[in-house]
Parts: structure tokens; sequence; C-alpha cells
């Protein structure tokens, strides 16, 4: 995710949304695809080259906005960079019981990648799904609440980690369904 600069707007505000954890994601797509159709740099395609460069600029931090917002672990950093200032995109985990589950979770998938077991990467799917859902509730509960801002950022390295391993998760879906 980029930098949040100054002077830029606040992603929550070109969408009309207020800074909130959780959001509704219909609410944001329909107001994307919206906003994308006025800013497309192919709408102007006749005009001068100064206005195409704006064009495609706004495209493009349209397209940025949405992205992070659409996403829960993106949006719950950059939410907890709007509140305190940017946060350091690699962090040392010092979570051990999570060290531990994340463990866990990876011999699980390269058991359920070397034996090609269908079914049981959809359980693994549901229960990393169940995992990510109560992140989600966990994070909203306490974002906002300087005195657990620590616990914020905990949870939001938690998010990222479930996040990038249920991507993992699709592609080995993708490999075996073939």
């Amino acid at each position: 995710m980029s930098e949040i600069r100054s002077g830029s707007p606040c992603h929550f505000a070109l969408f009309d949304l207020q800074p909130e954890f959780k959001l509704d994601l219909d609410l944001l797509s329909a107001r994307y695809r919206e906003m994308a159709r006025h800013v497309h740099p192919d709408r102007f395609a006749d005009a001068s080259e100064r206005e195409q460069r704006l064009a495609l600029e706004r495209s493009a931090s349209l397209n940025e906005a949405y992205q992070v917002l659409k996403s829960a672990p993106q949006r719950a950093r950059y939410l907890l960079a709007l509140k305190g200032g940017e946060l350091p995109l690699e962090v040392t985990v010092h979570d051990p019981e999570f060290l531990m589950q994340q463990m866990q979770w990876r011999e699980e998938l390269e058991d359920l990648q070397d034996s090609a077991d269908i079914s049981g990467v959809s359980q693994f799917k549901r229960r990393l799904k169940s995992a990510q859902d109560e992140l989600n509730e966990r994070f909203a509960a306490c974002w906002e609440d300087a005195a657990q801002r620590e616990e914020a950022e905990r949870l939001m390295r938690r998010m990222q980690f479930l996040d990038k391993l249920s991507h993992e998760v699709r592609q080995l879906e993708e490999r075996l369904d073939d």
C-alpha cells in the first residue's frame, strides 16, 4: 500500500464514506464503478495532454483507494495510519501464540497439497474464513481506542498473514481443480 501523503484526499472521503473499519462493500463498489466511469482516461482521449494526464492520475488514485478500502487488512492498516502515523511495512511479530498457529496452518496446507485433498482444502478454507471474520470483529472493536493501539496493530498483522494464506489456499484450490 502506498504511503498516506499529506494533502492527498482521504480514501474514505473520496467515496463519501466515514472512516470506519466496517464498510458496506456493495456501496463502496457501486460508488467506485460510478466514479470510475467519470474519470476513465478513455473519456479524455480528445482532451488536451494536461487533461489526459490528470484523468490518468485521478483514475490511478481512485483505483488505489478502492483496492485499499475493499481489503480488510489494507483498510485496517490505512485506518491505523490515519489515526497515528505510518506503520512499518514489516514488523517482527512478537506473538508466540500466533507464530505457533501459523506453523500449524502451514503444515496443514502442505499436507493438503501433498495429498491433493480438495475437500480438505475446502474445509481448511472455511476455517480460515472464520478466523478472518473473528479478527475483523476484534479489530473493529478496538482500532479507535488509543489505549488499544498495540492490540489493533497486532490484529492487523494477523489479518495480513491470514489474507496471504487465503490467497495461497485459493491458488492451491485452482491447481487441484485442474
